[in-house]
């Protein structure tokens, strides 16, 4: 007598989930979503999807990065692929995330009924599904070293601003104080940045000469 076949597991969902960091008056801020469906109704998540049949996982980035805040020119980079983030889903899933950079004044959000997206300070989470809090510290760990060694900040700011406006950024990023004299030193000694021929006032003193990065595409220094 033949035995009967022992029924295939599932496999395991795959997602692409996308960190979204932005800064704001001097606040690094998430974009995170308000989930209006089961699992984890009521709580926020990272943005994310499947991945659509025939869709890279850079594409399906991409696409999810446009829908959410209506820029693609920017910084985007994957991350980690996580395999023990959700455990409600039948066979599981596979989280491949990504974290993408975007300047504050370039975004446009999403406007719909549910799902509602909105920013949160990192300093400040609200109660999060599918332990979505330990990607973001995944995130803000990889971001923070990234500073040390390439010019990402180029996609947080518009293209042209002040010394201020660029060691705000990286104080909102680094959450510390950085002395004002050395960090102008190190960020003109690693020609990353050029000053422009404008200016811009800032407070009652001369106004602020701007500058602009050399490129605004990823190197490392």
């Amino acid at each position: 007598m033949a035995q009967a076949a022992t029924p295939a597991a599932s496999s395991p969902l795959v997602a692409v989930v996308v960190v979204i960091f932005t800064v704001d008056d001097g606040d690094l801020q998430a974009l995170l979503i308000s989930r209006s469906g089961e699992p984890y109704q009521g709580r926020w998540a990272i943005p994310g999807g499947r991945l659509n049949p025939g869709e890279s996982l850079v594409e399906a980035a991409t696409r999810k990065l446009v829908d959410e805040t209506g820029v693609r020119d920017v910084y985007l980079e994957q991350l980690f692929t996580f395999s023990d983030l959700d455990d409600v889903t039948p066979g599981g899933s596979v989280a491949v995330t990504y974290f993408a950079l975007v300047d504050h004044q370039r975004v446009r959000l999403a406007d719909r009924t549910d799902w509602q997206p909105a920013w949160f300070s990192m300093r400040t989470l609200p109660e999060l599904a599918f332990r979505n809090e330990d990607v973001l510290a995944y995130a803000l760990e990889r971001l923070r070293n990234k500073l040390q060694y390439a010019n990402v900040a180029y996609s947080l700011l518009p293209p042209r601003f002040t010394l201020s406006q660029l060691q705000r950024v990286y104080e909102s990023i680094l959450g510390r104080t950085l002395d004002k004299r050395n960090f102008r030193k190190r960020m003109l000694s690693l020609g990353i940045i050029e000053p422009t021929s404008e200016r811009q006032a800032e407070g009652a003193g001369r106004p602020a000469l701007l500058y602009r990065f050399s490129t605004r595409e990823p190197v490392a220094f």
